[in-house]
């Protein structure tokens, strides 16, 4: 592979708390040395003005294949990813068929390498057919290559099947990931509050997420397998994340970039690109959602990318799927969110949406340290510009953040020390 120098950057690695201007210089796929003449390379790429990272990571995205091509592709996805910043992305389980066997967990990582862009990582279903009703081949999933389990678009109701997942999956120390929400208190179209009523909206309640949260925080309190929350997003959530965390529990959060921003008054002209699950939730919830990902209750930042087709989306709003698209907007959304008002910093926000996210998985990505992968994203944090639906690379447009006028912007992200994408390509 031909040398590159990444030149006139600042480098920001939160995994050796690095902040400074130097080149990096790429050899053999990675990352061979950061500093000041580093010699004469086959190609060099200017970084001026712009952050130099390790390469973003989501852990939480949707991307339809097998069953749902028309909304997105894994080569769709892909280049959705890229286009966004991220070198890793890893998809849920919730295709047709699900993906709760080694030869799904095969296919999708044959598919990837095929495409080549960015990393795609399967996360293998809890149980068959995500029915909750009986375990899924949890051992020969991550044998092949599954990175994670989770029964993602609707959490494990059953307690005695949860029980048993938290304790085959904690003998192979791999990760669990749940989507919280109780399913007895399922079934609505967005937050159950005052909005709801106004709108005549059958309403999800708070208490949906926070109930299966602390059941299975109980349930694994002696268990201690890795747990992790997904995409939370109300206030007593967080508190009891932050409880079990003082109690030295093994869990970890995430948050999404829609549920910093928006509320469920986004909901009041029935427009269902506002329809996600779990909802937009109150104002209170939001400020608890930044509040956790300041003190580090929250442990990183995720998409959870649902794309959707045009039509489907166009239905009424109790009719119309939930979920929106978000790869390739995230990072100026978490810096509209997060660093411009002054909740974190640079450094801290590529700790969650990189660094962070490879120790939850337990990758050995989200550094740049010398001989590690290089996976690197350059960051543009002065670019404006327009949010712009239409010209994204996913195949769905389902995006409450079309229009809207941000700063900050990938310029240019590199896979294995590959050049996957960049504003000049």
């Amino acid at each position: 592979m031909p040398t590159t120098l990444i030149q006139n950057g600042t480098i920001l690695d939160p995994s050796q708390q690095q902040e400074k201007k130097a080149d990096l210089l790429i050899r053999d796929g990675k990352i061979a040395a950061i500093g000041s003449n580093l010699g004469k390379p086959d190609r060099t790429i200017d970084a001026t003005n712009c952050y130099v990272t390790p390469g973003l990571i989501d852990i939480h995205v949707h991307l339809r294949e097998p069953g749902d091509e028309e909304e997105e592709t894994i080569a769709t996805g892909a280049a959705a990813a890229v286009a966004g910043g991220f070198t890793t992305i890893c998809c849920m389980p919730n295709t047709k068929p699900p993906l709760d066997n080694e030869g799904q967990i095969e296919f999708i990582l044959r598919e990837a390498q095929r495409i080549g862009l960015a990393c795609v990582l399967p996360i293998g279903a809890i149980t068959k057919g995500r029915e909750g009703k009986e375990l899924a081949e949890i051992g020969s999933m991550l044998q092949r290559g599954a990175i994670a389990l989770s029964d993602d678009g609707v959490g494990v109701g059953d307690a005695s099947v949860m029980r048993k997942a938290l304790q085959y999956i904690k003998m192979f120390d791999a990760c669990i990931m749940q989507h919280c929400e109780e399913p007895t208190l399922a079934g609505g179209a967005m937050h159950a509050g005052i909005m709801s009523t106004k709108l005549g909206l059958a309403g999800i309640s708070a208490e949906a997420e926070q109930l299966m949260i602390a059941r299975d925080l109980l349930l694994n309190r002696t268990i201690n397998c890795r747990y992790h929350v997904q995409h939370i997003s109300t206030a007593w959530s967080v508190e009891l994340i932050r409880r079990a965390k003082r109690d030295k529990q093994s869990v970890t959060a995430e948050v999404s970039p829609h549920h910093l921003l928006l509320t469920d008054e986004s909901c009041r002209d029935y427009d269902t690109n506002y329809k996600m699950n779990p909802p937009l939730r109150t104002a209170a919830d939001v400020a608890a959602c930044i509040d956790g990902v300041k003190d580090g209750t929250i442990d990183c930042l995720a998409t959870d990318h649902a794309p959707h087709r045009a039509e489907e989306k166009e239905l009424e709003f109790p009719d119309a799927p939930m979920g929106i698209i978000g790869l390739e907007c995230a990072l100026p959304l978490y810096i509209k969110a997060l660093v411009d008002p002054g909740h974190i910093n640079w450094l801290k926000l590529i700790d969650l949406m990189s660094t962070r996210p490879a120790q939850i998985i337990k990758l050995d990505r989200g550094t740049l340290r010398e001989g590690a992968p290089a996976d690197i994203t350059i960051i543009d944090p002065n670019l404006a510009w327009t949010i712009d639906a239409s010209k994204f690379k996913s195949k769905s447009r389902n995006c409450p953040f079309n229009g809207w006028q941000v700063k900050g912007r990938a310029v240019a992200t590199i896979v294995g020390g590959d050049l996957k994408w960049s504003t000049q390509i």
